[in-house]
């Protein structure tokens, strides 16, 4: 029979070879035995004819062994790298975009510049900055001011939530930053909170909650970000902006070889962790080190090419049709959470970690913090998702889907419903440059006061100001916040319905 083997980058560039039908276990069993007796061949599913002499694996086999060793390895190396790749991604986003070095405030805001970002929304704008602790500990003044946001290693994993939803209530905080290396400093302000770094590399991901760029702007002005020690300046700070010509650097996992690339450099001056030590060993034969070096020969680099392949086939399987359990929100409507009920922001739990959870999650998105997996009603924020229409089909951009938001949304502050494009993650491409829909817009309601949201290539008469413009040919699924959930979120007595698709 003919199997798909491998592909390139792109799926037209399909590459087949001879897999064998799977074989039942006894006669597994049986062919074993026989080959470990006589020599005789042993059929393997995936790898083909391994051939024995004397019990031993001959030269050819090894060479089929090997190969098939590196490309598991390399697979699993995929998955387990999504969190740390999409970190360094979102830093090379920085880089490119706006020119940021180590320290810089970054504002990303409106349509263009959130389309490359991973899992956002247009509704308020956003924050950025990357921070290089490998020199020594580094302070942030953070300002008072309508913000939420995080600090994030480069795992993901958060340090602190900053601004509304952390410590400082909004109420503005100095906070010290120290790595790995770092012994804990004994000179800091009084009423500095030190916050210790597994990685040498961290993330400041914050949004500011007035829709406004320009007073966002104006709050961000005040932060301060130096050098343990140093004297801050007292001028307002510039915030960099991304390009406004060319082709924006996305904050998506690169494909291919260049996946890898990202992953050295995200692993270059890095402590190897216990949790981590296994993946570490696995992925040096394929000439990939926390060094930061990427060596691979043009077997390792063709394999790798392939395993990037695959790698990313089985994120968007685990994300867009996941088998975690409990993703269900309610059993009677397909919406599921987003985030997985006991996913825990470490990544590791008693019974282990938290692949599978992870892998998902840091697909989609890139950042986290403590308020998204707040269940104190009123605080933080909640997220539900639909990948797919009742008949289990991806959402297509030339037909029409309405979705009756009822009244009385469970929604403290405002709720929402954004679009991505399946392919991205990013926010849907459209002439119109309308992605979501939200209670915080002047939206036409039914007498009942349900909000009837439509999603569709053409306005619907009547209800232009609810319309999200689709493209035919390309999918999107959706994803319906609620900032500050109450308690019939929680208590799931709330009902969502489903998106349902109807005829052009």
């Amino acid at each position: 029979m003919q199997g798909v083997y491998f592909c390139a980058d792109h799926p037209e560039n399909v590459l087949k070879m001879a897999i064998p039908a799977a074989i039942p276990d006894s006669a597994a069993s049986a062919i074993a035995a026989q080959g470990d007796a006589d020599g005789t061949a042993v059929v393997i599913p995936q790898i083909g004819p391994l051939d024995f002499e004397l019990g031993m694996p001959t030269p050819g086999a090894v060479e089929k062994l090997y190969e098939a060793l590196d490309f598991q390895r390399a697979v699993q190396g995929y998955l387990w790298a999504i969190p740390t790749v999409g970190m360094e991604s979102a830093r090379q986003m920085l880089v490119d975009n706006a020119g940021a070095r180590s320290g810089d405030l970054v504002l990303v805001a409106g349509y263009r510049d959130v389309s490359v970002m991973l899992g956002s929304n247009v509704t308020t704008p956003y924050v950025f900055a990357w921070l290089d602790l490998s020199r020594g500990p580094l302070v942030i003044d953070y300002p008072a001011g309508a913000t939420a946001g995080s600090l994030i290693d480069w795992w993901d994993r958060p340090l602190s939530d900053v601004g509304a939803s952390g410590p400082d209530g909004g109420k503005g905080a100095i906070l010290v930053v120290t790595g790995p290396q770092h012994a804990a400093p004994t000179d800091i302000l009084a009423g500095a909170r030190l916050l210790r770094s597994r990685t040498n590399k961290v993330l400041m991901f914050c949004r500011g909650l007035d829709g406004d760029p320009d007073k966002v702007e104006a709050v961000f002005t005040k932060a301060r970000i130096h050098a343990l020690g140093a004297t801050a300046s007292r001028e307002p700070a510039s915030l960099l902006k991304f390009k406004s010509e060319g082709e924006l650097t996305s904050m998506a996992h690169p494909k291919g070889l260049a996946y890898w690339h990202s992953l050295a450099r995200a692993l270059d001056g890095e402590p190897v962790e216990d949790r981590d030590r296994f993946f570490a060993a696995s992925l040096e034969p394929l000439g990939i080190t926390y060094d930061g070096s990427f060596s691979p020969n043009d077997r390792q680099a063709g394999l790798l090419e392939r395993a990037a392949f695959l790698g990313e086939a089985m994120a968007k399987a685990n994300a867009f049709s996941k088998r975690i359990p409990g993703m269900r929100y309610r059993e009677d409507t397909h919406w599921e959470r987003l985030i997985p009920q006991d996913f825990d922001n470490e990544q590791d739990v008693p019974g282990g970690s938290l692949l599978d959870e992870r892998t998902a999650f840091y697909y989609e998105v890139t950042g986290t913090s403590a308020a998204v997996l707040s269940k104190t009603p009123g605080m933080g924020s909640a997220y539900l998702t639909a990948y797919r229409d009742r008949r289990g089909r991806p959402f297509d951009g030339g037909e029409t889907y309405r979705l009756r938001v009822p009244a009385n949304v469970p929604a403290k502050l405002f709720w929402s419903i954004t679009l991505y494009d399946t392919q991205t993650r990013g926010l849907i491409q459209n002439a119109q440059q309308i992605v979501d829909r939200s209670s915080r817009q002047a939206l036409k309601a039914g007498a009942d006061g349900s909000v009837e949201i439509v999603m569709g290539p053409r306005a619907p008469q009547g209800f232009e100001q609810n319309w999200i413009p689709t493209t035919p040919g390309r999918a999107w699924y959706a994803y319906f916040r609620l900032f500050g959930p109450l308690e019939p979120y929680f208590e799931r007595s709330w009902r969502l319905p489903d998106i349902e698709g109807q005829s052009p």
